[in-house]
């Protein structure tokens, strides 16, 4: 009986790998494929024989790589991430664990102005275009130049899309980029079709205040951390005033205030609560 290699990268340039640039190197080392050296695959085709299989994939693997794709690791490579959780090592920006993929972009757009969102969404796009292309920066990646002429091809549009599936948790075609072809046309494809809840500029704020209250509660039981505690909170509400357009002298917090414009009744109420 025959026995049949599927042979993986080789070191060596051949008329199938001589079109390859350094980029698309660079890609396949990302999904976990290395090139062989020539005498280490000749000794792997000397041995095949001996293994008694009649079809062998003779390849050269990264599990490390491999083990980052995290939910994306083929599943004919699944086995050799059995028993590891196969999670991609968390990014800066990335969402918490047990929310949906793309949660995280669509609530750090919901925290910024309408005007900016789209901005942030081209430069999210522009980013992944980079990462795809090997670039470190971003920023040479020009919005609306169709990114067929940086180089992309059938595979990397590919490996595109699939980056950008997993930053939005969308269901997106594999035409995407063939459809729309620019970092800017993709940017708004992708913000017509997340669903971003709109937010009030004072929800980050309360709910970082509501995190502060105990830690606040436990500090200023000492009454020197009190004083410099209550000064800094006095200088934060001074700064929200002045923001407003509203200086802390016109501010009507003084309780003495309320004291000399209380009438007779609400002076003996407030005696009857204390008593």
């Amino acid at each position: 009986p025959a026995t049949s290699l599927a042979w993986g990268l080789w070191e060596e340039t051949s008329t199938i790998t001589g079109h390859l640039a350094e980029a698309d190197l660079r890609r396949l080392a990302r999904s976990g494929l290395l090139p062989l050296a020539t005498d280490d695959a000749m000794a792997l085709f000397d041995a095949a024989p001996a293994t008694g299989e009649s079809v062998l994939a003779v390849t050269r693997l990264d599990t490390r790589a491999i083990r980052a794709l995290g939910d994306r690791v083929p599943p004919l490579l699944a086995g050799l991430v059995r028993g590891n959780s196969a999670r991609r090592p968390a990014a800066a920006g990335d969402a918490p664990a047990g929310r949906p993929e793309g949660q995280g972009l669509a609530d750090r757009l919901a925290a910024l102005p309408a005007t900016e969102r789209e901005r942030a969404l081209v430069d999210v796009v522009r980013g992944r275009v980079a990462a795809v292309l090997g670039h470190a920066d971003h920023t040479a990646i020009d919005a609306d130049r169709p990114v067929q002429e940086l180089g992309f091809d059938s595979l990397t549009a590919v490996e595109l899309r699939n980056q950008l599936a997993a930053e939005t948790g969308l269901r997106l075609p594999t035409t995407l980029v063939f459809d729309q072809p620019t970092p800017r046309a993709l940017a708004s494809y992708l913000g017509e079709r997340l669903t971003v809840e709109e937010i009030t500029p004072d929800e980050p704020v309360l709910a970082e205040l509501a995190r502060l209250e105990a830690a606040i509660e436990a500090a200023a039981t000492d009454a020197s951390a009190h004083g410099r505690i209550t000064a800094r909170l006095r200088e934060l509400l001074d700064a929200a005033d002045n923001a407003a357009g509203t200086p802390a002298q016109d501010r009507d917090d003084d309780p003495d205030d309320d004291l000399d414009s209380a009438t007779d009744d609400e002076l003996f109420a407030l005696v009857d609560e204390l008593g």
